[in-house]
């Protein structure tokens, strides 16, 4: 896949700061940042607002992610990325050691590094963080969740004070700090060396998605609009909320909606396809063959746009190109329906092309 600069992508919003802060930053750094992930996604921020939902709800988030071979890189870890946030220091245990001796198992670890329950987010661990894998340890075996854990933990300040203290399980939900002979629930607002920001971006994103899933596209355009109101740097709004303009047969508000994100973001690959797709669909052929081989030229292994694009000229009856772009399918893919219906169409171009030269 060619990528120029590194695309970051965004699942839960961050506690540090806004989105359209965060990829200001991003930029600073020569790379990107959109919400979700898209084919150019190199790795996803998971933001700590994402705790707000429910474990069953994160856990198969997070299993989605990886499923998909993305790379999964916490809030802090996304700071120390930007170089706002230093890594801590006295590291120098591995996560298999931290296993071993805290007795946590390997999943519950890693979602707990995930959100920033340690001092580090990944390996090399410290040994401040092997006490509070302990002390997570035995808060799991008596009863709390991992979810519970990970929401209680940042509401004390910097992880690392609670390794001096006493931490007990209140039930499933609630994390309790022993002081002698009373006990107190953990509380207050989390630290962090930048000063965070109001940001209602995510809430109607959230909206907005969720009403674009239930097939109520006209509220989701409404919401999308919202989106782009508070932050008009967001490709993935404006790309979203033209598919939704798409599926209300509103071709030219859809064409706008996708000609804003190309225009926010050039390299927005699937903005250059699914406005090529509808293009075609209003008999534009010229305009999609264009933006068929612009996404193409951003992503050379796209095996849909290539495909598209053999289909397109067969349709126009340039064989030669018809069977040039399925013959490069054939190379990304060799299995799929999609597959044997280029072979078929090539076997038919050749045979034509067969008898035209006798």
């Amino acid at each position: 896949m060619a990528a120029s600069v590194p695309t970051l992508g965004i699942v839960g919003a961050l506690r540090a700061f806004p989105q359209r802060l965060a990829a200001r930053a991003v930029a600073t750094r020569g790379g990107r940042l959109r919400r979700g992930i898209t084919r150019q996604t190199s790795r996803v921020v998971l933001g700590r607002k994402l705790l707000d939902k429910s474990e069953a709800a994160i856990d198969a988030r997070i299993d989605t992610l990886r499923d998909a071979g993305i790379r999964l890189i916490s809030e802090n870890g996304f700071l120390r990325w930007l170089r706002l946030l230093e890594a801590p220091e006295g590291s120098a245990m591995s996560r298999q050691q931290l296993l071993d001796q805290s007795k946590l198992d390997g999943d519950t670890l890693d979602r707990l590094a995930l959100f920033d329950a340690f001092e580090h987010d990944s390996e090399p661990f410290s040994f401040r963080d092997l006490i509070l894998a302990k002390k997570y340890a035995g808060l799991i075996a008596g009863g709390a969740s991992w979810s519970a854990v990970a929401r209680s933990v940042h509401r004390s300040g910097p992880v690392a004070s609670l390794t001096a203290l006493s931490l007990h399980p209140g039930g499933p939900q609630k994390i309790y700090a022993a002081e002698g002979e009373r006990r107190r629930e953990l509380d207050g607002q989390g630290l962090l060396p930048l000063e965070p920001a109001d940001d209602d971006s995510e809430e109607y994103f959230t909206l907005a998605e969720h009403a674009e899933a239930s097939q109520l596209y006209a509220e989701a355009t409404v919401l999308y609009a919202r989106c782009l109101a508070l932050d008009p740097s967001d490709s993935v709004a404006a790309y979203n909320r033209a598919n939704c303009f798409r599926a209300l047969g509103e071709g030219d508000e859809a064409g706008t909606a996708y000609a804003l994100a190309i225009k926010t973001d050039p390299s927005f690959v699937e903005a250059w396809f699914n406005y090529a797709a509808l293009l075609k669909d209003e008999g534009k052929t010229d305009a999609a063959r264009r933006h068929l081989a612009r996404a193409i030229a951003i992503d050379p292994d796209y095996a849909d746009a290539v495909y598209n694009l053999a289909t397109l000229e067969f349709d126009a009856k340039h064989l030669d190109e018809a069977r040039r772009w399925w013959s490069r399918y054939l190379e990304l893919d060799t299995d799929s329906e999609w597959a044997r219906t280029a072979t078929r169409g090539i076997a038919y171009i050749d045979l034509n092309l067969r008898k035209s030269a006798s």
